[in-house]
């Protein structure tokens, strides 16, 4: 005789087989399809990102010079791949022509300057950074400036940059800026030497703050 109790646990067990490798197999392809949105999203948000990226580099010697003011009403000109220096007894200003070659809209943070080229690839602490006083933006593909004063004559620093400049001696000078939300903040060096009567810049170094060091490891 058929044993229909042992026949109704073998079905229901065989059912049961069944769906669980059904489960098993959706799981996996619901896996396979976080994986893949997630890697679409990942994606989209680098495009995005790549999408407003500044850069700033040296301008041009060709590029058109640049009146600036600072807070004190001083007037300053600073033509394309220079920088601008005066010193007087209360206030050293500086400022420095640049260029934007990123995609993105730069806007400048804070900034540091010491006197001398070193070799060490590195930049200045971030509590180091002196703020700007206003904001200076920067727009992709164009010209633009950087600009800054020590106003603090009882200071070291105040006292180290302003001899570096009557002696003609190199100055570097460091410019913290991101994009226009506040993220993707780099810090671009630039190298200040003198030729004669004029101050010519070069770009020194790119360190990426927010993302890691390309540099590390090698």
């Amino acid at each position: 005789m058929t044993d229909w109790a042992t026949v109704a646990s073998v079905a229901t067990a065989g059912g049961t087989l069944v769906l669980a490798v059904a489960t098993f197999a959706s799981i996996r392809s619901a896996n396979r399809s976080a994986r893949v949105a997630e890697r679409a999203a990942r994606t989209a948000e680098r495009s995005l990102l790549a999408g407003q990226r500044p850069l700033l580099v040296t301008s041009r010697l060709e590029d058109p010079e640049q009146d600036l003011q600072f807070t004190e009403g001083t007037l300053l000109g600073v033509r394309g791949g220079e920088a601008a220096l005066k010193v007087s007894d209360d206030a050293i200003y500086l400022a420095v022509s640049v260029r934007n070659v990123g995609t993105g809209l730069a806007v400048l943070l804070g900034w540091h300057v010491r006197v001398g080229v070193e070799q060490e690839r590195s930049h200045p602490p971030l509590e180091e950074f002196a703020g700007q006083r206003r904001d200076i933006y920067v727009p992709p593909g164009d010209v633009g400036f950087w600009q800054a004063a020590l106003r603090d004559p009882t200071a070291g620093q105040f006292k180290a940059v302003g001899a570096a400049i009557q002696a003609a001696q190199a100055l570097v000078v460091s410019v913290l800026y991101g994009d226009f939300e506040g993220g993707q903040r780099v810090i671009s060096q630039f190298i200040l030497r003198h030729q004669g009567d004029r101050c010519l810049v070069s770009a020194g170094r790119h360190f990426q703050i927010d993302q890691p060091d390309p540099r590390e490891g090698q």
